[in-house]
């Protein structure tokens, strides 16, 4: 097969070569989307090779790192008794919502959450694990990456069983995966380079492509995996249905790159679609749409910070908004739960 050659500098180990075809996708494309729709069954080593390690990382990738809480009661959250009725816990205050809003969970601090959600993931990961042989996570930007760090250490760092897990973006930005603004170095730096998930199991975007090509190019992934059975499927939907989705939330409402007003909030035909006026730069992006999300067996919406405590507010509580915010669209086939800190639930 004849390919474009390329001069796109990519690394492999530490190493540094020239991929010479656009075919031949580092660890950090996802998949060929030309091979896939040829054969659902491409080489692996066209659909998944190794890792993007930047010089400056090789220390984090040769010797990764090994991997208090007062009383709440629902008169200091402020909630109103008829609606919620909240399980206080040495670490946290649990509010009961009505199902659709999911299971709320209040810290008394960003790292009292940070353990919590650790355990939430160690626990799904060993039961899907033992249920499936895989545990499919996705992974948003922000600051959701900050809260995975105790992952990173004791006792999950041994414990987990990281060759199971295949990782996926519920959104990402079409910028080279060095780039400051790319989800997938976030991701790398504070997480992905300190646990041992196989390199082949970590499905970032084509970023050779352009913003509507890397989202064809991913939908076509999925489906591949979905067909080979890494990915569970919905019998209710006939979509992907993920182990486990990490989101986080903006202080407008947004989650993954679906934002208050755009028309892919709408979105029901594609799994994957793109934007190209995304209202926060960079403009450019891929994104899940809702069906996809809202097929998830597990969704963890994690906010911290009183900057987002009106929109929580208006997604849990008596706040007022001019119109349905993204994240009061989020409501998965299987559990929605919320981790909190004090500062996100201070207006409830």
């Amino acid at each position: 097969m004849n390919c474009p050659i390329t001069s796109r500098l990519c690394y492999t180990d530490g190493t540094i070569y020239i991929e010479r075809c656009a075919l031949r996708m580092a660890f950090s494309s996802c998949t060929s989307a030309a091979i896939l729709r040829t054969s659902l069954t491409p080489p692996t080593s066209l659909r998944r090779s190794p890792p993007y390690t930047p010089p400056i990382f090789q220390s984090l990738v040769a010797n990764p790192p090994a991997c208090s809480l007062r009383l709440h009661n629902s008169s200091r959250i402020g909630v109103n008794p008829e609606e919620f009725h909240c399980k206080a816990s040495s670490s946290m205050a649990e509010i009961a919502t009505e199902k659709a809003k999911g299971k709320v969970q209040v810290f008394d601090s960003e790292e009292d959450l940070a353990v919590s959600l650790a355990k939430h993931t160690a626990d799904l990961s060993d039961k899907f694990a033992k249920r499936r042989g895989a545990f499919t996570v996705v992974l948003s930007g922000g600051s959701l990456i900050k809260s995975l760090r105790k992952l990173a250490e004791a006792p999950y760092i041994d414990a987990v069983e990281w060759l199971k897990w295949h990782v996926f973006w519920v959104d990402e930005r079409v910028v080279p995966k060095d780039h400051e603004d790319s989800n997938y170095k976030l991701a790398f730096d504070g997480f992905l380079s300190k646990v041992p998930i196989s390199p082949g199991n970590v499905y970032a975007i084509n970023d050779a492509l352009s913003a509507e090509g890397a989202a064809d190019d991913y939908e076509t992934c999925l489906k591949h995996l979905v067909k080979t059975n890494i990915i569970d499927v919905s019998q209710a939907t006939g979509l992907p249905k993920f182990d486990l989705m990490l989101l986080g939330m903006g202080p407008d409402g947004h989650v993954a790159s679906l934002f208050p007003g755009h028309p892919l909030v709408q979105a029901n035909k594609q799994w994957v679609a793109f934007i190209k006026d995304s209202p926060k730069p960079p403009p450019e992006r891929i994104t899940f749409t809702f069906p996809v999300i809202n097929s998830s067996a597990n969704i963890a919406l994690v906010v911290a910070g009183a900057g987002k405590a009106n929109v929580v507010n208006v997604a849990l509580g008596n706040g007022q908004s001019s119109g349905l915010l993204p994240v009061q669209m989020v409501s998965p086939e299987g559990e929605l739960r919320w981790f909190l800190d004090n500062g996100a639930a201070s207006h409830l």
